[in-house]
């Protein structure tokens, strides 16, 4: 089978290596406009969060509803208290445990945090990223910056400066390249507005490890979307995606998907979950980028670090076929 060429956009990227990239970074937020800067888990879109205009085009370039909040991330811990108020004594013991890392808190909004990049809610999400770059970038700004993933609202999430450059292209005004995240997924999102806590996201960092941290279970959300990557329908690639248990069922589907489908594909990694996060969403791009136009995807098992696969992959199959019964 062929593999389709395509025409590369061109974009303003940089190598975070570059000595002159940090401060051309810097200038940019500070003007107002917006960088696609590196992290662990992915690609954020990143803009001053006081700065009304660039929080704006951050909405405006990813189609992103108004409504729906934005990540704010710090450099430090101690910045934490100008973002965020009445924080919860476990939250901070789990922020000290966890960060630089892929986890994300909810907690109460400071006045410092403009109702533009929670949604209008009286919440905001902050997390420190595990970059060193992007920790420096904040420092130098001297504020902290809102940073959904770098592509357009619902679809496959930017692991790599290129796949930022294929989704945005001139409507980003720097791309910072610090290679592929390592990570590969969203932070894991926990809610310490409610009590007790609840996880509204499962990613990076596993459930299972933060209850250890706190010493009790984490329960998982009973209300509506109120934080990022909560919407059922998202990270979505354009070929239609299947959800299966194991290879025999992945292999009895494509047996019947052929009479359908030209172009079928089976994704899994579940003997190797890290690389199966990893690679998710490059795996998803490429996909399409081979025209695939049936996606079969294996469900690992839904613990640890195979719960956020899960979630990913149930929610980039979105409204398509159902998983069939095990």
């Amino acid at each position: 089978m062929s593999t389709p060429s395509r025409t590369t956009p061109s974009c303003n990227i940089a190598r975070a290596s570059d000595a002159s990239t940090l401060s051309l970074a810097v200038q940019i937020l500070a003007n107002g406009g917006l960088v696609a800067i590196p992290t662990e888990t992915v690609y954020g879109l990143g803009a001053a969060i006081n700065n009304e205009v660039a929080i704006a085009k951050i909405f405006a370039v990813k189609g992103r509803p108004q409504n729906h909040p934005l990540i704010v991330h710090i450099a430090n811990i101690d910045e934490l208290q100008t973002v965020a108020v009445d924080i919860h004594n476990d939250a901070i013991k789990l922020a000290h445990a966890c960060w630089p890392g892929p986890l994300t808190l909810l907690l109460q909004r400071s006045e410092n945090v403009p109702m533009s990049v929670t949604g209008g809610r009286d919440t905001v999400a902050v997390r420190i990223p595990d970059n060193a770059f992007t920790r420096q970038m904040i420092i130098e700004l001297g504020s902290p910056i809102a940073a959904p993933s770098a592509n357009r609202f619902g679809k496959v999430s930017p692991t790599t400066a290129q796949h930022v450059c294929d989704d945005l292209q001139s409507d980003v005004d720097l791309i910072v390249d610090d290679g592929a995240s390592f990570v590969g997924v969203e932070s894991t999102i926990v809610d310490f507005t409610v009590s007790p806590p609840q996880l509204l996201r499962p990613g990076g960092i596993p459930i299972e490890d933060i209850e250890k941290i706190l010493g009790y279970s984490i329960q998982g959300t009973d209300g509506i979307s109120r934080a990022s990557g909560m919407l059922q329908n998202h990270y979505q690639p354009a070929c239609k995606m299947f959800l299966v248990h194991n290879d025999n069922e992945a292999q009895q589907l494509q047996d019947t998907l052929v009479s359908q489908y030209d172009r079928i594909r089976i994704l899994d990694r579940c003997d190797n979950l890290p690389l199966y996060a990893t690679l998710l969403y490059s795996d998803l791009r490429q996909a399409d980028t081979d025209l695939i136009q049936a996606l079969i995807a294996v469900f690992p098992e839904n613990k640890g670090l195979g719960a956020a696969i899960r979630d990913r992959l149930t929610k980039a199959a979105g409204s398509g076929p159902p998983l069939p019964a095990s």
